[in-house]
This record gives structure tokens, C-alpha cells and sequence, in this order.
């Protein structure tokens, strides 16, 4: 407590709404590719959109939880959409709502949109402050004490209200490539620190609410984060660059997880069109009936109960079971509760491709010290 006494340093954050944002060639020329990547898949799965959409917001949420070090399995991630009983799989599905607001947002990025985000991240877990910018001082790393010998101490919470405002009308510019502003802001919402939790998974929310907000993805949420997790060294070492004043690591890291992200999507793409592919031949029953509406469904929920089936399609609970048993009897689902209230039914070739995907994101790859 002696260590933790009298004055400490804050950050004072530097304004960037007027930032010259000048970058290396190389730099420009990386984000440009990355960019053109980005767009490439969002068409790609434009015509797909139904069933990836839910898949690919989920896969984000999960990757952005566990830099956070929040894991969970997909199949437990999955019963918590149904069945919210707390720990890390909730977390991750709040985190999950949060990206849902953001989309639903994203055509315009100010500082209330930025406190549904977090209010949807936390409202479930910490409602004592979801939503609401921090009244206390903050820091990262040292000692749980206080912040002396912090590896960061983001600025006094006085200062937070105005260094969002100056961020949001950085945000708002259009004379920087998205990619670029994206990182940038990032890693200034980051910065900032402007929540007492919540901090990284929400800005990587706003990260993918500038990206929507300005074209770049218009289909897809891309799971940037899943690439970010391959290397959270370089990562986190990018954002204390930035805060000493060089702002060219964070946006490479961000362009290179965009090419790692969208490599692994298209694998996991390809194995759940390949799973589908391969329903078509076991399940027994004629084209147009809710069993196929059902397959549609699990794509992107892989875990389902009545409640679900009837909602999503629009008919009575108990009229659910007769388009269930064709995909029991091929085994597309399989029962996991063994009880007649509260069933759920899960597609073990879903989750299966799910935590896969985890898998390979989250291969983290330490710097050579060399």
C-alpha cells in the first residue's frame, strides 16, 4: 500500500480528429490488398448470406472473447443462446449481441451508439456499469493496488467525454481508407480506455461498425479478431506503439488479420457447404418442407429446441417434431439432453467445423526474439 501512494501519471491522449493520417507506401499498399480482400469475400458469400451470417458473427465473438482469454467450446457457446447459465459461453453470446447492435447501428457511429454496444456486452454480467463511460481511473498491467507501476494508465476519466467526441468526428471522416481509419481509431478507442471492462471486445465491435459503416463489408461480419488471436503478441505490442507515437503497427496487424481471418473463414466455409452437401444425400424427405428450412437454420444455430424451431420458422411448437425426425434419422442432429423438457437437438458437423475454426485461430505465434 506504501508503493501505491501519492501522485501517478495519466495518459493525456492526443487529438486525432484532424490527424494528417500518412502512412508508408508499403503500408498503403498492404492495407489496399487487404481491403480488396475484405470486399472480395463479402461478395462471395453475398448470395449465401442466410445461413453464414449467423456463423461468421458467431466465429468473431468467440475469437474476440478469447483474447480476452473468455473460452468456451461452440457447442457451449451454442446452448447458451438457448440457455444463458452463466460463465465464459455467456459472455461470449452477450459479446455476440453486442456485435448484432453494432451492425444494427453502424449507419451511425456517435458516442450513445458506442454505449448500446457496451450496454449489450455487459448488461448481463456487470450492469453496475454497462453503458456508462467510467468515473474512476483505470489501468493496465502493475499491481490490482493501485495504478503506480502500470503498464499503462489511460487518461483521468474527466478527460473521457471529450476524447470520445474528438474520436467520433475522426470516425466520421472520408479522406482516409477505411482499413487505415479503422486501425487507427481502434487502436484510439483502445487508448482512451473509456469503460472500467469491456474495453477490447467493445472497440473491436466499433472496429467492425466502421467497417459496415462505411461499404467495406456490407454482407459479412469478416472475423478480424480470429486473425488478431493468431499473434496477440504482436497485437498488444502494436496498441503500446501507438501510444508511444507510431501508429504503422497497428494497421499492419490489422490488414494481416484480415488475410489470416478471411483464409480460415473460407475453410470453415467450405466444410459446412461440404456438410451440407452431404445432407442432401442422407436425409429422406421431399424438397420445400420445414425439415429444409430446418437445415437452412442449423448453419448458422447449430444447437436447437422447439422454442427456436417454431419461432424462426413461424409455426406451432408442437408441429416442430415431425420435420425434426428426417435429420434424427439421418443423424444431420442428435439429441444432447436425453429428457423430455427442455430438449436441444445439435449438429455435430457444425460444431464440429466450429471448433476447428477456434482452433486454428487460436494458434499463437510469439515474435522471434531474435
Amino acid at each position: 500500500m506504501r508503493r501505491h501512494q501519492g501522485p501517478y501519471q495519466a495518459a493525456v491522449v492526443p487529438e486525432i480528429a484532424g490527424l494528417a493520417a500518412s502512412l508508408p507506401t508499403e503500408t498503403e499498399a498492404q492495407v489496399g490488398d487487404a481491403a480488396a480482400e475484405i470486399s472480395r469475400f463479402d461478395a462471395e458469400l453475398g448470395a449465401e448470406i442466410a445461413p453464414f451470417s449467423a456463423v461468421l458473427l458467431r466465429t468473431e465473438s468467440a475469437a474476440s472473447s478469447k483474447i480476452e482469454n473468455l473460452t468456451a467450446s461452440a457447442r457451449a457457446i451454442a446452448e447458451a443462446e438457448l440457455h444463458p447459465s452463466g460463465g465464459n459461453a455467456s459472455l461470449i453470446v452477450a459479446n455476440t449481441r453486442s456485435l448484432t447492435a453494432t451492425i444494427e447501428l453502424a449507419n451511425h457511429i456517435d458516442g450513445p451508439a458506442i454505449l448500446a454496444m457496451h450496454e449489450a456486452l455487459l448488461a448481463p454480467s456487470r450492469p453496475d456499469i454497462a453503458g456508462r463511460w467510467r468515473d474512476e481511473q483505470v489501468w493496465i498491467g502493475g499491481s490490482d493496488h493501485g495504478p503506480h507501476g502500470a503498464n499503462f494508465v489511460p487518461p483521468h476519466h474527466d478527460r473521457v467525454p471529450g476524447a470520445i467526441k474528438d474520436l467520433i468526428t475522426f470516425i466520421g471522416r472520408d479522406d482516409i481508407p477505411t482499413l487505415s481509419q479503422a486501425a487507427l481509431a481502434h487502436a484510439q478507442f483502445e487508448t482512451i480506455h473509456p469503460f472500467p471492462d469491456g474495453n477490447g471486445r467493445t472497440g473491436r465491435t466499433l472496429l467492425h461498425a466502421e467497417l459496415r459503416n462505411k461499404g467495406l463489408s456490407r454482407k459479412v461480419t469478416v472475423p478480424v479478431s480470429a486473425g488478431l488471436l493468431t499473434n496477440t503478441d504482436a497485437y498488444f505490442d502494436a496498441l503500446t506503439q501507438y501510444r508511444q507515437g507510431n501508429p504503422v503497427p497497428i494497421v499492419e496487424a490489422l490488414a494481416n488479420a484480415a488475410f489470416k481471418a478471411i483464409h480460415n473463414a473460407r475453410q470453415l466455409v467450405e466444410e459446412l457447404r461440404a456438410a451440407r452437401a452431404d445432407w442432401e444425400e442422407r436425409i429422406k424427405t421431399r424438397r420445400g418442407t420445414n425439415t429444409w428450412r430446418i437445415v437452412d437454420l442449423i448453419l448458422g444455430h447449430p444447437v436447437v429446441n422447439v422454442a427456436l424451431v417454431a419461432t424462426e420458422l413461424g409455426i406451432a411448437r408442437p408441429n416442430v417434431y415431425g420435420p425434426l425426425e428426417p435429420l434424427l434419422d439421418a443423424q444431420v442432429l442428435v439429441e444432447f439432453t436425453d429428457k423430455k423438457r427442455n430438449q436441444m437437438w445439435g449438429a455435430p458437423e457444425v460444431l464440429e467445423a466450429l471448433d476447428r475454426f477456434a482452433l486454428r485461430a487460436g494458434r499463437r505465434i510469439r515474435p522471434s526474439r531474435s
